[in-house]
């Protein structure tokens, strides 16, 4: 019979967490800072003529980069499957720097044209491909490092460091517009987030070569498993109730997280035109209250289970959506911090044990790949699009049906929890 390694020490705690935290923190970061400073540099990469048609083109960008997100998940799971969590993560965090630093120093479209727009482009496409395969590798290696009775409470830190990495770029945000204003950030200041995220990158694979791999990836390398190793793709279809699963589970929940963390304020910002410094001072209240419950929510887990979370998660917004989205769209900073406090409370229930319900249904010889494929094909399909066709929506008065179709998303993934056995405490030998 299989056993699970001595729990991990103090210091082997702290550098599991810093470790996948910060690189985890960075890809949160990288693609907020693109969502909340859309409106400042649209027209630096798109014709300045029409500034919603540039803004609907800066998000339509944000989107196309969630389409390398499953390339992403699939190289970079095949990595962390065959070569180490430790190497993949390496791996992704660098070249998730450099596409920051590239955005950080990109020509505009004043002085190349359409080249501007082009350069935008792969710089995000590379950045989609880095982080597809970030969140995968980093919460497979969390929840593997984790005793297995507090794996809730341990892998929430992945979406609390998630959670922190945009509450940086939030206050950034609102610092530089305090004081530079809507002039300068447009002009020059838009650029500050994007070189700060790139030295992110770099302290973040400083901290990353220190950490030893997982007992679990250690053993199974070692030939302490059943049966021969399946190619990724064998491995993913042998395991395929557990990838539609995850499929399920994630469709309504990374749509009304985008919808809330992204598309809300940007849309306040440049659609609404209310005051951006007190928009982002809403978001960050809001983001607190987040970071403060996860962890809470994950323990919830490890005491009464994943299913009731995921649950209480999908039929409270499914109920709460409308009402919500009505008070965000009041016309002041206040009901939308309102807004997205309350959203985001609820949203926590199931951010915050993803990473462990995920790596609970899969075996350790394709967990990595397992979770990284199907949850970056969801993320790709639902989650960056949302926030291009709920601003679009909302442009021509008709929210109401991207709500809908949100709650349709939500009720899926309740009919998914329905159907999928409580894993809470499984060891993951």
């Amino acid at each position: 019979m299989s056993t699970q390694p001595a729990s991990p020490s103090f210091r082997e705690r702290r550098r599991a967490f810093l470790g996948t935290g910060i690189g985890n923190a960075l890809e949160w970061y990288d693609w907020h800072i693109y969502g909340i400073f859309a409106p400042f540099f649209a027209t630096q990469f798109f014709n300045p003529g029409n500034e919603l048609s540039a803004l609907l083109s800066t998000l339509a960008i944000f989107a196309v980069g969630f389409l390398m997100r499953p390339v992403g998940g699939f190289l970079f799971g095949w990595l962390a499957d065959r070569k180490g969590r430790r190497f993949s993560m390496l791996t992704s965090i660098g070249l998730a720097a450099a596409g920051s630093l590239a955005i950080g120093v990109a020509p505009t479209y004043a002085s190349v044209g359409v080249g501007a727009s082009l350069f935008l482009l792969l710089a995000r496409l590379t950045q989609g491909l880095a982080h597809g395969g970030e969140l995968p590798s980093a919460q497979t290696y969390l929840a593997e490092t984790a005793p297995p009775a507090r794996r809730g409470r341990w892998t929430s830190a992945i979406y609390v460091s998630g959670a922190c990495g945009i509450l940086l770029a939030t206050l950034l945000g609102a610092g530089l517009a305090a004081l530079y204003g809507a002039h300068g950030m447009a002009a020059w200041a838009w650029r500050v987030p994007f070189l700060v995220g790139g030295l992110l990158g770099v302290y973040a694979l400083f901290l990353r070569r220190r950490l030893t791999e997982t007992h679990a990836f250690e053993k199974e390398r070692a030939g302490d498993t059943t049966g021969p190793r399946p190619s990724v793709l064998r491995g993913i279809w042998q395991n395929r109730a557990a990838a539609a699963r995850v499929i399920g589970l994630t469709v309504g929940v990374t749509v009304v997280y985008q919808s809330w963390t992204v598309a809300a304020p940007a849309y306040a910002i440049g659609v609404q035109g209310l005051d951006a410094t007190a928009v982002l001072a809403a978001e960050v209240v809001a983001i607190v209250v987040f970071i403060a419950v996860l962890p809470l929510c994950g323990a919830l887990s490890d005491r009464i289970g994943r299913r009731p979370n995921m649950l209480i998660f999908g039929l409270s917004m499914a109920v709460l959506s409308y009402p919500l989205t009505y008070l965000a769209r009041g016309g002041s900073a206040w009901q939308l911090g309102l807004a997205m406090t309350v959203a985001l409370l609820f949203i926590a229930l199931a951010v915050s044990i993803l990473p462990a319900l995920f790596a609970e249904l899969f075996p350790t010889r394709v967990r990595a790949t397992g979770t990284g494929v199907p949850y970056a094909l969801a993320v790709a399909l639902c989650g960056g699009t949302a926030p291009y066709f709920t601003t679009w929506l909302a442009g021509h008065h008709a929210q109401g049906y991207f709500t809908g179709y949100a709650i349709a998303l939500l009720l899926l993934g309740v009919l998914v929890v329905l159907t999928t056995p409580e894993t809470r405490g499984k060891p993951l030998d």
